[in-house]
């Protein structure tokens, strides 16, 4: 059955979901049952029995039950209560996790308030070449707007075509993030905004260098002196109108956030049924979870290259400390789907690729000869282990992702 809400058309699949088979399951059995052993109630009472739905601590039971389908009607019931009576998410030891609920206003720091005018400002500065060197390279090369606020490479470009080692991750949740960069080497948007303007691979540009171009610009001083009352352009002053700009672009009612605050039919079936092992079997809220579907922290997903030469130990090159080799910050997942390619090194170009790999347990590189007795050489996330999933919940979960 195909119902609508709006003008979105939102598939219904009735009973007990499975390739190639519907049907409610509670069912028919009951009265064969009877035949079989002799007795015959009257058919009211059979009908009854027929017709009488499962209850709710029936419905939760039948959805943890592993099996390649789902009772859609049962998933449905248990997912339209609150969010604190969903069923419980499967954790790990040592998981820090929050509970899902809507994306609040982002956080602005007190010493940089947002204004349309800083913002404005703010869009200039990011899609002006102007910012690097060569007067060739944007904010806006690497992070497109159309591209989901990356570039659709695998690792981007700067300076002289050099090649970055990393991949241009999405800004729109930057504004949650508690920390910057895949390795977390920054500590706010205002900190982070002017690392790419300095990076010799990237925009390959001087602070001093940047603030005199600038200043020669009687357009740029009359929009500093109304976003910030002063009309001398400064680092510190770019890197908050960037930071504002950043700020402005967050997520807002998207159909996630919707279906959080009550409207259950944002969800279709297969949807909702990836939500729910995203939640349970599938342990995705070991890292996953929150408003912005982020931990915060940092893991190791066996993607190091250790020894070889892509080699990347993440958080290892900010802190020195061997327990952070090969680890990276957790991104959020809102707004997945449009970021591709994934990982911080670009790796993979199928988000439901993303998704079975997660299902195998990542790889996990083991040392070599040497290697054996290196303090450095990075180890498994606990966190993270092979799972029991079918190629159909697999796909579930990959259209529950698509959905955020």
């Amino acid at each position: 059955m195909t119902t609508t809400h709006g003008k979105r058309p939102t598939t219904r699949l009735r009973g007990h979901v499975h390739p190639g088979a519907t049907g409610r399951l509670w069912r028919g059995p009951a009265l064969l049952l009877m035949v079989a052993i002799g007795t015959t109630p009257s058919t009211a009472s059979v009908q009854d029995r027929i017709d009488a739905p499962p209850s709710l601590a029936e419905c939760k039971t039948r959805i943890a039950d592993r099996a390649d389908g789902i009772d859609s009607d049962c998933l449905r019931r248990v997912y339209a209560q609150p969010i604190e009576d969903w069923p419980a998410p499967h954790l790990s030891a040592g998981a820090h996790w929050q509970e899902f609920a809507p994306l609040p206003a982002p956080p602005e720091p007190a010493g940089n308030p947002s204004t349309p005018a800083k913002i404005a400002l703010g869009q200039r500065l990011f899609e002006d070449p102007g910012l690097s060197r060569s007067a060739q390279i944007a904010c806006t090369s690497c992070h497109d707007r159309q591209l989901g606020w990356g570039d659709g490479r695998s690792v981007s470009f700067g300076h002289d075509r050099q090649p970055g080692q990393r991949n241009a991750p999405g800004i729109p949740m930057a504004a949650y993030a508690t920390s910057l960069f895949w390795d977390g080497r920054a500590s706010s948007l205002e900190e982070q905004a002017l690392g790419p303007i300095q990076d010799p691979k990237e925009m390959a540009f001087q602070l001093p260098e940047l603030e005199r171009r600038l200043n020669r610009e009687q357009d740029y001083r009359s929009a500093f002196a109304q976003a910030f009352g002063a009309p001398e352009v400064t680092a510190v002053r770019v890197a908050q109108a960037l930071a504002a700009y950043e700020r402005s672009l967050a997520p807002r009612n998207n159909r996630f956030d919707r279906f959080l605050a009550g409207q259950r039919d944002e969800l279709d079936d297969r949807q909702l049924w990836g939500l729910h092992l995203f939640r349970t079997r599938g342990r995705c809220m070991n890292c996953h979870s929150g408003p912005a579907l982020s931990d915060q922290r940092f893991h190791n997903l066996g993607l190091h290259y250790y020894g070889r030469r892509y080699e990347d130990l993440g958080r290892y090159e900010v802190t020195g400390d061997a327990a952070d080799a090969g680890t990276f910050r957790t991104p959020s997942l809102r707004m997945v789907s449009r970021t591709g390619p994934w990982m911080h090194n670009g790796l993979f170009p199928d988000l439901r690729g993303v998704v079975a790999m997660y299902v195998a347990g990542m790889p996990r590189p083991r040392p070599q000869g040497a290697q054996a007795s290196d303090p450095r050489f990075p180890g498994p996330d606990p966190l993270l282990q092979p799972l029991d999933l079918t190629a159909n919940e697999v796909e579930a979960m990959t259209e529950f992702l698509r959905a955020l």
